[in-house]
């Protein structure tokens, strides 16, 4: 079955809008806890607890990662950027995957793959810090043929496809799969996928899946995890994080190969 990987970055974000600016926010009495949350979500069936420590820190403070990775009993997945201090910080903690992203600290969210084709040396160097700490290596790509291909010559053992842009088409669509471009939407992420199983990388996939549009992706052959948080999150407001990740989690059982 496909896994389930949860992502909690936003109950870091209700926290800080409360507690901003706290190094520690437990010390501030500071709630929600993200810690909290990732044992809620395990007990809700997720395979993983993603995090992403941004420069700024806008949600996810370095607190929480090293907390994490002492505390959850599943794998941990730290999103980041190719930084120096980045690297630096996953040498240190040792998550069990460490994915690059883009990042940008006007966006809101992540807003497109990395440039594993643009990346050169510097991505290549980030990469190979990373796998002398032993550490499985994930690149987060726009679902792009020549762009999985570029990620596997740089070393990556893992592309995550973003479905952002097949989300936008199935709202657009209303889901209709009698409309070409959202099978074409599909099509893109499934032949992105295929390439990186081709060429020996696992296929996860990412990014703006909900309770409405995860059933098209789920079935994907090769497809070996999701990532999924905000709608999860969202769901969580009204019936609670575990139930909200083993709703999620039934729904990817339910289609998934």
């Amino acid at each position: 079955m496909v896994q389930l990987g949860v992502n909690i970055d936003h109950v870091a974000t209700v926290r800080n809008a409360r507690y901003p600016g706290q190094p520690d926010p437990i010390e501030s009495g500071a709630e929600p806890d993200p810690v909290r949350a990732a044992h809620e979500a395990e007990l809700g069936g997720a395979d993983s607890i993603t995090v992403h420590l941004r420069e700024d820190r806008r949600h996810i403070v370095d607190r929480d990662v090293a907390l994490l990775r002492r505390l959850v009993q599943v794998k941990l997945n730290l999103e980041m950027a190719a930084t120096d201090e980045m690297v630096d910080i996953a040498r240190e903690i040792k998550p069990h995957t460490a994915m690059l992203v883009p990042e940008g600290r006007d966006e809101v969210t992540t807003e497109g793959g990395i440039d594993a084709i643009g990346g050169g040396k510097a991505l290549a160097r980030s990469v190979g810090r990373l796998k002398e700490s032993g550490l499985i290596v994930s690149a987060f790509v726009d679902p792009d043929e020549d762009q999985v291909k570029a990620a596997a010559d740089l070393g990556f053992d893992v592309c995550e496809i973003h479905t952002g842009p097949y989300a936008q088409v199935f709202r657009a669509t209303g889901g209709d799969l009698r409309r070409a471009e959202l099978r074409e939407a599909i099509s893109r992420v499934e032949r992105a996928g295929k390439a990186a199983s081709d060429k020996g990388l696992r296929f996860n996939a990412g990014h703006a899946l909900n309770y409405h549009n995860t059933h098209l992706i789920a079935p994907l052959e090769a497809l070996d995890e999701l990532h999924i948080g905000h709608a999860i999150v969202s769901r969580a407001v009204f019936i609670g994080l575990r139930s909200a990740v083993r709703e999620m989690r039934d729904l990817i059982a339910r289609f998934s190969s």
